[in-house]
């Protein structure tokens, strides 16, 4: 009996390896499988890894990430490349930050198939002002700028209309130490037209022979109000160049910024994404108040499927700025105001409405909620305040608000009344969250944070419903995967719920955070490992509910559709 209390291959504790498997330590002390390089790079292309987790360093992270992306291009940089453009093309990621860190390792360290497909993809990864700055800002930490990045970076000015183009030195002047006029200095864009001369001098070099009458070539109206917007001296002044040459908020000198008529006049021009950014300030100036017209508007905006498809707004960002607004302060500064709650009601829906062709399966699930020490650790994202627990407890809310038929548990310490405790070792155990999809998220994130945190065991959503006899068609478990506690493994405990309840049970795995180590088995097809906060994810989801995918099928490149 001592040799087979240490080794068993059905009921293994989660601090030592399945044996004859190939799972790995994780960094919490326990064991769970790698996921492979390509998993790798979606959750670093989707979630990125900005403030670490609880058990590694942002900078740790960051050089296994990095490693992994350049595993990736070796291994079949076209491949690499393609899968980069996907995920910033589609919208999928909140951030395109890791999608132009990787496109920049691509350029340097590619084959030359993969660096021309590299360079060729840039207008496609950096679609904005903002992002080639970036770009630039990773691309010189790892090659030079020869012949091939230059053209590359030249033909994304070529490339613009002339009034886009316009659009985008004015809105965008510089970042991360870079500006335009360094760009076209170093790329050399051919001016093939008078307008395309001037913009490209009045970047690296300013524009001489400013007057006060509007430029009479329609494309370069933007430069002339932006130049005119600095030597303006009433905010009247400011209101009519802005309605009258639609000037971004960029361009607007700062002392003109603190007044409600300025964004009042900047509001029905504002696209939708800098409208969710700019929610505090415009309540707090008195411009976005119960019952008011721009209020109106606002939520207007936000209930419009259409502009957040179009815009590709993310579901981390509405969700970042209903955290922020709602609380009535900012994360820095000292700035407060008082949220609207028509507005708070409109982010709520629209949260969920940014996911893609969300639909409900049926089936009955068991949502399991990790709520540890380590979920409330890091940002997801780099998104502060956006814990991977607080990120979790939105998710699950998504799906609650879509299934019909559903039970969500979180884990938590073991507690008189509580379920699961005496499957758990006596110290992890789950606790029934009686939460309604109707309910706020700030709502469902303070009955989580009132919760007892203990070791998470992520088998015992599983044993729990194998000891009660209770069908579930598909287990969710929302985690960092960083478990150690519990005395069998996840995958082998959904091997004895399938013999004892419900043959065809599967198991869901949601990573929220950038790290290489997943509980779900790789080796069975009734087990998904997804990303947190891909927008494609419920999609993915879904079809491997119903039958429709499995594990083993969604890879990289199947993912797209």
């Amino acid at each position: 009996m001592t040799y087979l209390r240490q080794f068993l291959t059905r009921r293994t504790p989660q601090h030592t390896p399945i044996p004859g498997s190939t799972q790995t330590p994780n960094s919490a002390g326990g064991y769970a499988w790698a996921v492979d390089d390509w998993t790798r790079l979606d959750r670093f292309l989707i979630l990125g890894n900005e403030g670490g987790t609880y058990y590694a360093t942002e900078q740790a992270l960051t050089a296994e990430n990095a490693a992994a992306v350049l595993r990736c291009i070796a291994a079949d940089s076209k491949r690499a490349v393609e899968r980069i453009v996907a995920i910033a093309e589609d919208g999928r990621a909140p951030k395109n930050d890791p999608a132009l860190f990787a496109l920049a390792l691509a350029t340097a360290f590619a084959d030359d198939d993969g660096r021309k497909a590299a360079l060729a993809a840039l207008p496609r990864v950096a679609r904005t002002g903002t992002h080639l700055l970036h770009f630039a800002a990773f691309v010189e930490g790892y090659r030079g700028w020869g012949r091939g990045l230059r053209r590359a970076v030249a033909s994304w000015y070529e490339g613009r209309t002339e009034r886009d183009l316009a659009y985008q030195l004015v809105k965008y002047r510089g970042r991360d130490g870079w500006s335009h006029r360094d760009l076209l200095r170093l790329s050399h864009p051919k001016p093939t037209s008078d307008a395309r001369r001037i913009l490209y001098g009045w970047t690296t070099q300013g524009w001489p022979g400013v007057g006060d009458d509007p430029h009479p070539d329609e494309a370069l109206l933007l430069l002339w109000a932006s130049d005119r917007a600095k030597r303006a001296s009433t905010v009247w002044e400011i209101v009519w160049l802005i309605r009258d040459y639609r000037l971004p908020r960029e361009a607007v000198p700062t002392q003109w910024l603190q007044d409600a008529a300025v964004w009042e006049a900047l509001l029905p021009e504002m696209p939708i994404g800098a409208t969710i950014r700019n929610l505090a300030t415009m309540t707090r100036l008195g411009l976005l108040a119960p019952g008011g017209e721009a209020t109106r508007i606002v939520v207007e905006r936000l209930s419009n499927d259409e502009q957040l498809r179009r815009a590709r707004i993310h579901p981390i960002a509405i969700l970042t700025a209903m955290l922020t607004y709602s609380a009535g302060r900012g994360v820095r500064g000292k700035h407060t105001w008082e949220p609207v709650p028509a507005i708070i009601d409109a982010l709520d829906a629209a949260f969920y409405r940014s996911f893609d062709n969300v639909v409900a399966t049926g089936k009955r699930w068991l949502l399991a909620i990790d709520i540890s020490g380590s979920m409330d650790s890091g940002m997801v994202a780099g998104v502060r305040g956006l814990t991977p627990r607080v990120a979790a407890g939105a998710l699950a809310l998504l799906t609650a608000s879509t299934e019909p038929h559903y039970t969500m548990v979180a884990f938590t310490a073991a507690q008189s009344g509580n379920i699961g405790g005496q499957w758990g070792g006596g110290m992890p155990g789950l606790t029934p969250l009686t939460i309604s999809p109707r309910q706020r998220l700030d709502d469902v994130t303070k009955a989580m944070a009132a919760l007892p945190m203990g070791g998470t065991d992520c088998a015992l959503p599983i044993t729990w419903a194998t000891a009660r006899q209770q069908e579930f068609d598909v287990f969710m478990v929302l985690t960092d995967n960083e478990t150690w506690a519990g005395k069998i493994h996840p995958a082998q405990a959904l091997q004895e719920y399938r013999q004892k309840v419900n043959a065809e049970a599967k198991l869901v795995v949601v990573g929220m955070t950038a790290s290489d180590f997943t509980i779900a088995d790789p080796n069975d097809p009734g087990m998904l490992d997804v990303v947190g906060f891909d927008t494609a994810a419920p999609t993915i989801i879904a079809n491997f509910a119903t039958g429709g995918a499995s594990s083993m099928a969604l890879d990289s490149e199947d993912t797209d559709e």
